[in-house]
């Protein structure tokens, strides 16, 4: 339904907000200043920044297709996230079995495969043995198997005795020998449940040590390899942790998780493994596996993600976390993911205590939306610390035996098995010797295969006609939206308020200026703006108006400090019958945010050099900004306005770009001033351009190409030929892409005047 003129809207409404935060030191008094001396906007962004210990609701959506839509969007998050949209290539796993040992009820086996060319994952096998191999109603000699990421500790984890002697004492542990080693011990008892079970490395532990336990799991500092060359040039290879990788999303999270889909094709390819029956288990830095793994992979069947399903503290290892994972999101929403599918977990005495009234509570409203409560569970294990122990392994063992149909009498008790030694469990032996790619080599050559595979993924997404060209803009779009954290809004979130109309203040002959907020309840956000408009202006006749939303450096209040030049344009603009919107998006003017520069975006208090720290849990600054000039485009064209186009410059051209390419509006032309301006010069993680993904997905070029086939002005040091030219062509508005090359740092009036009173094609 079209709305009435902006003028009218504005007058409609009021809005009075109480108990403002103060405004941000320096911040300097303008005509243009929409909030109250000493007050800001109602803005929740001008707030702390999350980390991975604060508090992460989940709140239950009102109808299941609520909640199947929010799904897929999580969903589609956790794999551009950790770097696996598009899906990589399963390449051959050239699984080798060998070292066979006997064990009362199961045998043990090393295992060791590539999950992509010449990285390898270790671990160790159990399979039923003996009367075993009649239980968990095998068919057809064909097994229930249960994966089993382990945690941090390794699977080799072992008590010392007097930890041992402690662990029995408390009731933890039931036995000498097997409890020393707590985590092989689920491993033989799922196996003489009848289930094969496979327990594999996480990086840096056991046998996998092409990356170490130190680079992944302990990286303090940046190292020399992970820095871009002194001279200021792009590198051709780079490892793990670079800038480089953080720009195509590969890290350390991403390559586990890849790792854990490989182990389940692994396992899933076993002569005597039902592939129909699979489980997957984990503790700790293990449950945060097993946690992604079940959100992602439809092949598990039954999921117990034990000590990281929680509202609190989300994980603090660096293998646990990567960019845009968690923004507005978390553990227990992550792990809903398996629904309706069974998933169960424990609440002990750590960062999942709380989990009986604030996490499990909403996860049976969820499973009640399904009608299948009866597939969650959360076992109270309040009187342990941090754990997966025989207490809690005992809950575990009846829910893989229920939902896997192993048909086990209950109760099932956990019996002792010999002592596994470290020997015992050693994949690398002479016959079969450890990879000799170690180290930086070793991840350079891992971040290029996934450079590659990433390039074919997108190039089989590209369209080879016209009819293709939506799906494919819909499919590099979503990802766009996913790295940029962009929220799910509408226009019915949106409102103007505190609009107050200060005449001509910009000392323009015949222009009025009117100023306000544009809020958005749903991301709890306040934009300042001012408009500019003809004080000849007939708001009866809003039809006929033409609306240029203006993103600049400085924001707003940059109007009052305007270059000949700009002043020009703007003027010519306003005799056209236009109005000029030219906001404060986060960062500038009345939303200058503490920790916010010119050269730099905040980030959390961590000494640790690690992106996913910040941005696994809050959006780049970049990513807000978008996030506001799409909500400015929005409102704008709900109004009955003839046209809406947009106009980028200086640092807040990308935006403008950005806001072009993903706006579902009808948005007639985008003017953007490049001038050079590309993702992958981003040096550093608090880089206000720094974008995770953005460089994966095509930088800037990327973003012309979503922009077809509406008209589009970009004005670049340097011409980018090729696919924004294939795009609007494959579009029939070849036309519709217009370059410009700077003469200089002028705005060239002459060519916008003539782009954007143009008739639109």
């Amino acid at each position: 339904m079209r709305l009435r003129s902006t003028l009218a809207i504005y007058a409609a409404i009021a809005f009075v907000f109480a108990a403002l935060a103060p405004m941000a030191g320096g911040q300097t008094t303008s005509s243009l200043q929409v909030m109250p001396d000493g007050q800001r906007p109602p803005d929740s962004r001008l707030g702390e920044l999350q980390t991975l210990n604060g508090h992460f609701p989940f709140e239950v959506p009102a109808t299941k297709e609520e909640w199947l839509a929010r799904a897929d969007q999580l969903r589609n998050t956790i794999l551009v996230a950790t770097g696996l949209s598009p899906m990589p290539a399963r390449t051959p796993l050239n699984a080798v079995i060998h070292g066979r040992l006997q064990r009362d009820g199961f045998t043990v086996e090393r295992v060791y495969f590539e999950s992509l060319p010449g990285h390898f994952v270790t671990g160790l096998l159990f399979r039923p043995d003996g009367a075993s191999k009649n239980l968990g109603n095998p068919v057809d000699g064909k097994h229930a198997a249960v994966l089993c990421p382990h945690g941090h500790g390794g699977r080799m984890q072992r008590f010392s005795d007097a930890q041992i002697e402690k662990e029995i004492a408390a009731g933890a542990e039931r036995f000498v020998q097997s409890g020393q080693t707590p985590k092989l011990a689920r491993c033989a008892q799922l196996a003489r449940m009848g289930c094969v079970t496979f327990m594999f490395d996480m990086l840096g532990y056991g046998d996998s040590q092409q990356i170490s336990q130190d680079t992944v799991h302990k990286h303090a500092a940046l190292r020399p390899e992970d820095q871009r060359p002194a001279d200021g040039s792009l590198p051709t290879s780079w490892p793990l942790f670079s800038m480089d990788a953080e720009l195509r999303l590969q890290t350390v999270m991403g390559l586990q998780t890849w790792n854990a889909i490989r182990a389940l094709d692994f396992l899933a390819s076993l002569a005597d493994v039902d592939p129909e029956r699979l489980g997957v288990t984990g503790g700790s830095g293990g449950g945060t596996q097993t946690i992604l793994l079940g959100a992602i992979d439809p092949r598990v069947k039954v999921s117990f993600p034990n000590g990281m399903v929680s509202t609190s503290m989300q994980g603090g290892c660096y293998c646990e976390n990567c960019s845009l994972l968690r923004v507005e999101a978390g553990n227990v929403e992550l792990a809903a993911l398996m629904a309706p599918r069974p998933m169960a977990c424990t609440a002990a005495n750590d960062w999942t205590k709380d989990m009986l009234d604030d996490g499990y509570p909403e996860l049976q409203q969820l499973y009640e939306l399904f009608g299948q409560t009866e597939n969650v569970e959360c076992a109270d294990m309040l009187r342990f610390p941090h754990n997966y122990n025989y207490v809690s392994r005992s809950v575990m063992y009846p829910w893989m035996n229920g939902h896997l149909g192993l048909g086990i009498d209950t109760p099932i008790v956990e019996d002792d098995f010999a002592v596994i030694t470290d020997a015992d469990g050693a994949v690398w032996n002479v016959q079969h010797p450890q990879p000799t790619q170690v180290g930086v080599s070793h991840e350079q050559a891992v971040c290029e295969w996934m450079d590659e595979q990433a390039a074919a993924g997108l190039q089989a997404w590209w369209p080879n006609s016209a009819d293709q060209v939506a799906d494919y803009q819909a499919r590099l779009g979503q990802a766009w939206r996913t790295i940029l954290s962009l929220p799910m809004s509408s226009t019915e979130d949106l409102n103007a308020s505190h609009v107050e109309t200060r005449g001509d203040v910009l000392a323009f002959d015949g222009v009025n200026v009117t100023s306000g907020l544009l809020l958005n309840s749903r991301r709890d956000s306040a934009v300042p703006f001012a408009s500019l408009r003809a004080s000849t202006h007939d708001s009866s006749n809003a039809s006929q108006r033409h609306v240029l939303v203006w993103l600049r450096d400085g924001g707003k209040q940059s109007l009052e400090q305007m270059s000949s030049d700009e002043r020009k344009f703007v003027k010519q603009w306003i005799s056209f019958g236009g109005e000029l919107i030219v906001p404060d998006l986060f960062g500038q003017g009345e939303l200058a945010c503490d920790g916010n520069t010119a050269d730099r975006q905040r980030v959390i208090a961590d000494p640790r050099p690690f992106a996913a720290f910040t941005f696994g849990y809050n959006r780049t600054w970049m990513a807000d900004q978008v996030a506001d000039a799409l909500d400015l485009l929005a409102y704008c064209s709900q109004q009955d306005a003839k046209s809406v186009s947009i106009l980028g410059t200086g640092a807040a051209a990308p935006v403008a770009l950005a806001a072009a390419a993903l706006t579902e509006e009808e948005v007639a032309k985008a003017a953007v001033m490049l001038d050079g301006f590309r993702f992958i010069h981003a040096d550093s993680y608090a880089s206000p351009s720094f974008v995770p993904g953005a460089v994966k997905y095509g930088d800037v070029e990327s973003l012309m190409v979503l922009a077809a086939p509406r008209a589009l002005l970009i004005r670049d040091t340097e011409s980018i030929e090729g696919r924004a030219n294939q795009m609007y062509a494959l579009t029939g508005r070849a036309e519709n892409l217009q370059r410009l090359k700077p003469a200089d740092d002028q705005l060239p009036v002459k060519e916008l005047i003539e782009f954007v009173t143009s008739p639109t094609k």
